[in-house]
């Protein structure tokens, strides 16, 4: 019964021995030349000025961020039910189902919206 996952660890050497082998050769084939104007920060063409801890962003930006990524994850598991609607033979608890589904994406939406999460200012 191990044997029938071998392929999958062999698929899983060769991936990590790829990775390693990578980063093996860009670290042999590096420039190694440092000096001070190399390894001084670079801000657009600009001398820096402060620290990078200056700069703070609004908590609002990364909840735009978070909503964004949850709903366009959410909308890929739209693409298999959509392939089986070309099959006529799908029952009527998968089309409840997802109909369900899209349901609580759209509370969740309507939700994030009355709480203002969408607004940008």
């Amino acid at each position: 019964m191990l044997l029938s996952y071998l392929p999958i660890l062999i698929m899983i050497g060769f991936a990590t021995a790829m990775a390693l082998g990578a980063l093996f050769a860009s670290f042999l084939m590096r420039p190694r030349n440092p000096y001070r104007e190399k390894l001084s920060p670079w801000e657009c063409g600009m001398e820096p000025v402060g620290d990078a801890t200056g700069g703070h962003f609004r908590v609002h930006f990364f909840i735009i961020a978070i909503l964004f990524v949850i709903f366009d994850v959410e909308t890929l598991f739209l693409f298999p039910w959509a392939v089986l609607l070309t099959d006529k033979s799908i029952s009527l608890f998968i089309f409840a189902e997802m109909i369900i589904f899209v349901a609580i994406l759209a509370l969740g939406l309507i939700y994030a919206w009355a709480k203002g999460a969408l607004e940008w200012v």
